[in-house]
């Protein structure tokens, strides 16, 4: 379902989400940010969705919060706002299909944090991220106090966050935090290709396996045993399962459906 804000778009088995507000670099919403929840709650319960692109019109990814709103906010309706983006991320977080950021101009403040919050980040080569709620006397919200440090370590993201200075997609590729960078004309022909890649790979157990990957980041080793053991029990009697045994057996490349 589209919103004046969201362009929703399904190409095969992929799943693009297009943040809609190019006049305003794609800041935030509350229409956006409900639809961005509503498409992939859905999409999380539709087998014809394998993967999920998430993307911004225009010249920019997104500038976060509406900088021009601000000031303007009661604590309450800071509150109800930041809540609903909340929705937003854990929905994301417990969607077990791949969530692909493609970031393109200026992915800033709560835009960064989107982008974070998606499972892999393609970036064109000259794009900017910039942490900016320090230029604003704000903090951090819709996780990236949660998932910077896990990524670039607690001294680094303080560096990030306190300056608030342009961080280069180079800088943060060396880093590790994102997945490619490409020059900005070629972005969407590689989104493209590792979507269908994604798309093409056994739904289930992708899905399973990010969710082991984010109960990782706060469970023991014991929990995470015990969890690989259950799933594993329920990933044996998949028909991907199967297809993929067969297909090393007969030597040929497996055609998985999801299943």
């Amino acid at each position: 379902m589209e919103t004046m804000h969201l362009l929703v778009e399904q190409s095969g088995s992929v799943l693009w989400l297009t943040l809609n507000r190019p006049e305003r670099l794609n800041a935030f919403s509350p229409e956006m940010i409900a639809g961005l929840t509503r498409a992939i709650e859905r999409a999380a319960m539709d087998d014809a969705v394998r993967a999920i692109v998430l993307s911004g019109a225009g010249r920019a990814f997104s500038a976060g919060g509406d900088v021009k709103a601000m000031g303007q906010s009661s604590a309450s309706q800071a509150y109800e706002h930041i809540g609903r983006l909340n929705r937003l991320i854990m929905t994301m977080k417990s969607c077990e299909k791949p969530i692909i950021a493609a970031v393109h101009g200026v992915a800033a403040g709560a835009g960064f944090n989107l982008a974070l919050a998606c499972d892999l980040i393609l970036a064109a080569e000259d794009s900017q991220f910039i942490l900016s709620f320090a230029n604003v006397g704000l903090v951090s919200d819709g996780g990236g106090s949660y998932w910077l440090p896990r990524l670039v370590g607690p001294h680094l993201a303080k560096q990030f966050f306190f300056t608030a200075e342009p961080i280069s997609a180079h800088r943060l590729y060396e880093l590790g935090v994102l997945s490619k960078i490409v020059p900005a004309e070629e972005l969407r022909e590689a989104v493209e290709a590792l979507a269908a890649k994604l798309a093409a790979r056994p739904t289930k157990a992708i899905g399973k396996q990010k969710r082991l990957i984010e109960h990782a980041l706060t469970a023991t080793l014991e929990e995470i045993l015990e969890e690989e053991r259950l799933i594993q029990g329920l990933m044996v009697e998949t028909d991907d399962h199967r297809e993929g045994v067969a297909a090393f057996k007969e030597k040929r490349k497996p055609v998985f459906q999801g299943k």
